[in-house]
């Protein structure tokens, strides 16, 4: 069998791919393993349950809570709630388990399930494997007052934002308009009443959730009708998250786009200033703008480069005890108040610079230039070859020359799909763009699959 998990827990197209058989068997072997790997340490165990706003996580959250309680789990269902919100309380209620029904920030028709270990923290990849293995194996199953008891509890939620306010540390928003895209997600829930309790004048768009229109022409994958908003409204800053609510994405107050590594930069001298970057480190992904990395330098900041994923930063993060790092998209960790991504906190903080420097966020972002960018997938090709092709490893090899300090080439393999990205940044987007479409037509041209 394929592996069903993926870098971010198990996806599919709800109903189809991720059925609510394949939710309940995987709850049942989730508690199977962790019972007998000592992570519930002999206590009757006990796990927190939420979701985003898509219809099919009403079906999949009762599947994977009745999976849960047959196997001997006491369930907490805290209804829809943003993933680093679930993440929160499972470290802050020091519960064994949590269970996230979310696919992000991926179209609605599809659906997910991402487990969470004691602390917040992902499994790691060899629980989700014996998970995976241990699914439809015969068991004896608990009766009477030996299965679980499914709980509601609407208050987590309460303490979650409350926990986002205090991070600020008494820091004020007082004086500034806000416009806040929540996407019809689960930021729906949380990031208003964030933003409203640190002081500032909020004006919340797309937080109407239906079942349906979670993310559709909305939130940090479609910022357009927030920098209409924000000019609209004459507000100081904006800010888009996804479904889940663990990306974060900005707008000035001329509508202008400020990006995850424009976030990062801004959060990075924050923190720097505040004595807090351990090490003078930021951890990104290779994928991040080489003005990023040349902006750090110029401040005394390390960019420690990681492979694509947010989980490889976490890991990093995790093993050097970095306090900042994240990705391009808005996926931004700040590991002094979270375990995972968190939007709303990457807003909140942002905001909080803006706020302390008393200038505005597009000052801020200025930091840093964004070196432009040109990203090219190509598609069916065998990816593996790809990487040590001898024609392309020199054309590769070439347009680093050619570009110099002032640009640099990544070739990545997708982690699902036969397919390769190119990226060239460059001095200008003509040069980044003729690069980029140069260096994927040798790789479609060398390593192609045909027939």
């Amino acid at each position: 069998m394929a592996r069903l998990f993926g870098t971010d827990g198990v996806r599919g197209v709800a109903n189809g791919d991720l059925t609510a058989e394949l939710a309940l068997g995987l709850s049942v072997a989730a508690a199977h393993v962790l019972g007998e790997v000592g992570a519930f340490d002999g206590r009757r165990p006990v796990a927190i349950v939420g979701r985003d706003t898509r219809i099919s996580g009403e079906f999949l959250q009762a599947a994977v809570m009745a999976g849960l309680a047959s196997a001997g789990v006491d369930v907490v269902d805290v209804g829809v709630i943003p993933t680093p919100g679930l993440a929160h309380l499972v470290a802050a209620q020091e519960v064994d388990l949590g269970v996230m029904l979310s696919a992000s920030h991926n179209p609605m028709p599809d659906n997910g399930i991402k487990f969470f270990a004691r602390g917040g923290v992902k499994l790691d990849d060899a629980i989700e494997d014996a998970i995976q293995e241990r699914m439809g194996e015969n068991w004896r199953r608990p009766t009477g007052a030996d299965v679980g008891h499914v709980c509601p509890d609407d208050r987590l939620l309460g303490s979650y934002i409350d926990h986002l306010v205090d991070s600020l540390g008494g820091t004020s928003l007082a004086g500034l308009r806000i416009v806040l895209d929540c996407a019809n997600g689960a930021s729906s829930v949380t990031a208003v009443p964030a933003f409203e309790a640190a002081g500032a004048e909020v004006i919340g768009i797309h937080r109407s959730p239906d079942g349906l229109n979670i993310n559709e022409g909305c939130g940090s994958t479609h910022i357009e009708s927030l920098q209409a908003e924000v000019v609209a409204r004459r507000a100081d800053l904006g800010f888009a998250f996804d479904g889940d609510a663990d990306r974060c994405q900005g707008v000035d107050a001329l509508g202008r786009w400020i990006d995850g590594d424009q976030i990062m930069a801004i959060l990075a001298l924050g923190l720097q200033a505040q004595g807090k970057l351990v090490e003078n480190t930021l951890v990104a992904t290779i994928m991040s703008n080489l003005g990023l990395i040349v902006a750090m330098r110029e401040h005394g900041i390390h960019v420690d480069q990681t492979k694509v994923g947010d989980r490889y930063v976490l890991e990093d993060m995790a093993a050097n005890g970095f306090t900042l790092g994240g990705e391009q998209s808005g996926h931004v960790i700040m590991s002094e108040f979270a375990t995972t991504g968190d939007g709303v906190l990457t807003g909140l903080h942002v905001a909080a610079e803006v706020a302390r420097s008393g200038t505005g966020l597009a000052e801020l972002a200025s930091v840093m230039t964004r070196l432009p960018q040109s990203l090219v997938n190509v598609p069916n090709v065998d990816k593996l070859r790809a990487g040590i092709d001898p024609v392309i490893t020199s054309r590769v090899t070439a347009a680093g020359r050619e570009l110099g300090d002032s640009g640099r080439v990544v070739l990545r393999p997708s982690g699902t799909e036969p397919l390769v990205r190119v990226m060239v940044e460059a001095a200008t987007q003509e040069q980044a763009d003729e690069i980029a479409h140069r260096l994927a037509g040798v790789v479609a041209e060398r390593v192609g699959l045909r027939g």
